[in-house]
Parts: C-alpha cells; sequence; structure tokens
C-alpha cells in the first residue's frame, strides 16, 4: 500500500538524499566538451567555426548557459556533429555506437 518512513533518531542515522539528475545543458555541455577534447580542438577554434564567442561557448560547455536550438545547431555543426547525434549522447551515454 503505502512505505512507511521512519524519522531519523539518535539510533537511525537520516538516509543520504540522492543525488541531484543533472540539468540537460549540463548533459549536453559535457558531451560538447568530450568531443571538442577528443578532437584536440580548442575553444577558440570551435567558437570561430560556430560564430559564438568564446565566453559563450565555455559556459555552454559547463552547463551554465541554455542554448537555442540555433546555437546548439551551429556549435554541433562546427564539431561535426548533428544535433540529433549530440542529443541522443548526451541522453543515452551508453549509446554512443547507436548514433553512428
Amino acid at each position: 500500500m503505502g512505505e512507511i518512513l521512519r524519522f531519523p533518531g539518535p539510533d537511525r542515522p537520516a538516509a543520504p538524499a540522492p543525488e541531484p539528475e543533472p540539468l540537460w545543458r549540463e548533459l549536453v555541455g559535457r558531451e560538447l566538451h568530450r568531443e571538442r577534447h577528443h578532437r584536440g580542438e580548442r575553444l577558440v577554434d570551435v567558437a570561430q567555426r560556430a560564430g559564438v564567442s568564446v565566453q559563450y561557448l565555455s559556459e555552454v560547455e559547463r552547463g551554465l548557459k541554455d542554448p537555442s536550438s540555433e546555437m546548439l545547431h551551429a556549435i554541433a555543426g562546427a564539431l561535426d556533429l548533428s544535433v540529433r547525434r549530440l542529443a541522443v549522447r548526451a541522453g543515452r551515454p551508453d549509446a554512443l555506437a547507436l548514433a553512428a
């Protein structure tokens, strides 16, 4: 039926809080960062090809900015990735082979 929740007390420590699920922008940023490093490219090179500032690209990679679909298309394209492939890789890191 229902779950019994026990209050922490001196004989029962509080259960650790589950780790929060990462935000989509953080997953996408990690994947962009991983791809750029895998290719051995600098921020400035990818930013120039994508038509964005180095600071903006850096913030996207760190998950601080939530890029529009147009910006995501430009950045992914600068890394020879489609937005679809990037989304699969960000959403399912175990599915890299499926995104090929």
